[in-house]
């Protein structure tokens, strides 16, 4: 049923249902009920992964399933309006938690198939009595507009047309008349407050004084429900612990108004489901306090019957410590999900993973139906991305609007691309790091990109960045990197293959003649060379060749492939000849590492048709020097995440390497299987697998 999603059917499915439809009670975008697996309590659902993993589109994406059969609010904590308080409100009596709480009973509130408006009394006096405390007579008309728009929560949607607003401005008035013009206004306005909820006999009056009595209970205020407002306030605008503990009060006002909502048979009898509430970037300030309070509420046995379907960037959190983990496969038929004692057990944390080969193979033929796209391009892509659902769409939205003009993923990346229909398009690889990399330090990681090691990154930047950056920028950096969910790599300081070669390409472009670039590698090139017995050591021998290719230099990197190729194990060699051409490329290089013609050659040597050109150095075998050049060239061009591999380059590394094996007996079983296993994998879009690394697994 859900067509905006691809990979996440374990949430979404209906027949058998997925987590989703489990947990609320319905089927996705339908008024119809299924089975809870829970039926009493809940586990509150954080769905973890790095940037681009899709998380806010998942939620967003439930939003749609849900809306209009059960009440639904989404909020990103991440949102400016929970960044600070407007500019004439005190920020004592501000703070995220309250703004988040407001947004979502305004959500909430909207009616639904078969039931009326939901109204949050409780939460409004609440609401009040914070607000109350950053009053004046001085500020009436904010005091007016912030009244109005918490006094509208108790809404119902059963009073006669245009009474409600009436009713609002009647107790707006009564609570502005209750100030004095001097002194404190907290007291008078919880006073007029209390007794306009307590007025009338209907129905809706009565549930308004019963949601006014109930601070009676809060702590200390001995059943006197308006020093339970005067303390909830005080203890806000004390902030700190204190005001942790009001906005729990508050958090557990806002359940208890939807649990009334859902008392009594006639009311569940017109609804369907429960509610859920949906919090993007919960690792923010407002989604924080929000999922605290409700995890050590529900630790405490107060129950309440709300889903929550959360979104956490990375894979950790201290306030997460004991929750659950499974991946999103795991739960696609049951949760397994038993808490223990502590309040983060009440939460199921979900792993989100990267979508698959097929699932990149149907969005980017979903997007480009009316273009005909090369058929190595999905795979391509998704060896690129990684199964980034941003990242794909992405290519995907530029392979639409750029081909064939535009024919490898790197001419996609630098090509414009518009996501929206009312902006002007941008270069792709910046919209893509723009949503990967957002605030500061995109110029500082584009330059660490190119190293491998927190050592090399330190090189980098003593001799590329500004010098208040220093160690300690590498180690703030590194830090971020895993607190936000990017995978490691153990010979790259940026360890997201795509994220990597992104940062890659913006170093490359950042100015016209590629300087900043080529000093980058320099500063690399020296860093492996400078270092006592560099020449002997093979690990920094390939670090340094690494560059030296980077910069179109490949002499120097055939000349230690050929001379190794007898000296050093044949696992040995071919790891360091995958690593020393995994160097990335850009067009086609003079020997100061500029732009001379941008076509790639690779595919010429990698063929064999500069070698006429080609005079192997005296004292070499120059059968071997320039099979080691052309298999170079080969597995170049093949491993590039930018380019589609070439049937012909595929068909000659297979070749090269059958050749090779001929030549050495002692690892002809290794060089053999890689001839079989390299050019189907290029093919397939899958990175080289070294022959022998039996512990490591395709994906």
């Amino acid at each position: 049923m859900h067509t905006g999603l691809h990979g996440r059917g374990a949430l979404f499915d209906t027949d058998p249902p997925g987590l989703a439809p489990r947990l609320v009670g319905l089927r996705p975008y339908q008024h119809r009920s299924t089975p809870y697996e829970h039926p009493k309590d809940l586990p509150f659902v954080v769905f973890a992964g790095g940037r681009g993993l899709g998380k806010t589109a998942l939620l967003s994406e439930l939003r749609k399933a849900c809306k209009g059969h059960t009440p639904v609010a989404l909020v990103d904590g991440e949102d400016g309006q929970f960044a600070a308080p407007p500019s004439e409100r005190p920020a004592e009596s501000w703070s995220p938690v309250a703004q988040a709480l407001t947004t979502v009973a305004e959500q909430l509130a909207e009616p639904v198939t078969g039931a009326k408006r939901i109204s949050f009394p409780r939460l409004a006096a609440g609401l009040l009595a914070v607000a109350a405390s950053g009053w004046s007579d001085r500020d009436l008309p904010r005091i007016r507009q912030e009244a109005e728009r918490i006094l509208l929560l108790n809404e119902s949607g059963s009073w006669l047309s245009g009474f409600a607003n009436r009713w609002v401005n009647k107790v707006v008035a009564k609570l502005i008349a209750s100030m004095s013009g001097t002194g404190p206004v907290l007291e008078p306005i919880i006073e007029a407050t209390l007794e306009a909820f307590s007025e009338g006999v209907s129905p809706t009056h009565h549930r308004l004084r019963r949601a006014a009595t109930w601070y009676r209970d809060y702590p200390n205020a001995g059943g006197n429900p308006k020093l339970g407002l005067i303390l909830l306030s005080r203890h806000f605008r004390a902030g700190g612990n204190s005001r942790t503990h009001a906005e729990r009060y508050l958090v557990r006002a806002l359940l208890a108004d939807l649990d009334d909502a859902y008392t009594g048979a006639l009311q569940r009898s017109h609804r369907l489901g429960r509610p859920v509430v949906l919090v993007d970037n919960v690792q923010a300030p407002a989604g924080l306090g929000l999922m605290e309070s409700v995890l050590r509420d529900r630790a405490e046995d107060i129950a309440d019957q709300v889903v929550f379907f959360t979104s956490l960037r990375g894979y950790s959190h201290p306030a997460l410590r004991n929750a659950v983990r499974r991946t999103l496969p795991d739960v696609a038929r049951r949760c397994d999900w038993t808490p223990d004692t502590s309040p983060s057990s009440r939460a199921l944390l979900v792993s989100l993973p990267p979508l698959s080969p097929d699932d990149t193979l149907h969005i980017v033929g979903a997007t480009c139906l009316d273009v005909a796209v090369p058929p190595q391009l999905p795979h391509a892509t998704h060896r690129l991305t990684g199964g980034s659902p941003l990242g794909i769409a992405v290519l995907a939205a530029s392979a639409q609007q750029n081909l064939p003009e535009a024919a490898t993923l790197g001419a996609l990346l630098t090509a414009d691309v518009a996501l929206l229909d009312d902006r002007d398009g941008r270069v792709a690889y910046r919209e893509l790091l723009d949503r990967l990399v957002p605030g500061g330090s995109l110029d500082e990681l584009t330059v660490l990109a190119a190293a491998h090691d927190p050592d090399s990154a330190r090189a980098l930047a003593r001799d590329r960045l500004p010098d208040d950056f220093g160690a300690s920028g590498v180690l703030d950096l590194e830090a971020r990197l895993a607190e936000e969910g990017w995978r490691t790599a153990p010979d790259q300081f940026v360890g997201d293959p795509f994220l990597r070669a992104l940062l890659l390409l913006r170093l490359h472009h950042r100015d016209p003649g590629h300087e900043e670039w080529r000093a980058t590698h320099h500063t690399l090139i020296a860093h492996y060379t400078d270092a006592p017995g560099s020449d002997d050591d093979p690990g920094r021998a390939r670090y340094r060749l690494h560059h030296e290719l980077a910069l179109g230099k490949a002499d120097l990197a055939v000349g230690y492939l050929r001379d190794a190729f007898h000296r050093v194990d044949t696992r040995t060699w071919l790891s360091a000849l995958v690593f020393i051409a995994s160097a990335p490329y850009y067009h086609a290089h003079d020997p100061d590492g500029r732009d001379f013609d941008g076509h790639d050659h690779r595919t010429s040597v990698a063929l064999g048709r500069t070698d006429a050109a080609q005079t192997p150095p005296d004292g070499v075998d120059p059968v071997l020097h320039l099979r080691v050049r052309r298999l170079l060239h080969s597995v170049w061009q093949l491993t590039d995440p930018l380019v589609l591999p070439d049937p012909k380059v595929t068909d000659r590394l297979r070749f090269e390497l059958e050749q090779l094996s001929n030549l050495r007996p002692a690892g002809n079983a290794l060089l053999w299987r890689a001839s079989r296993d390299w050019p189907t994998d290029a093919l397939a879009g899958r990175p080289f697998r070294i022959p022998g690394d039996d512990d490591e697994t395709r994906s």
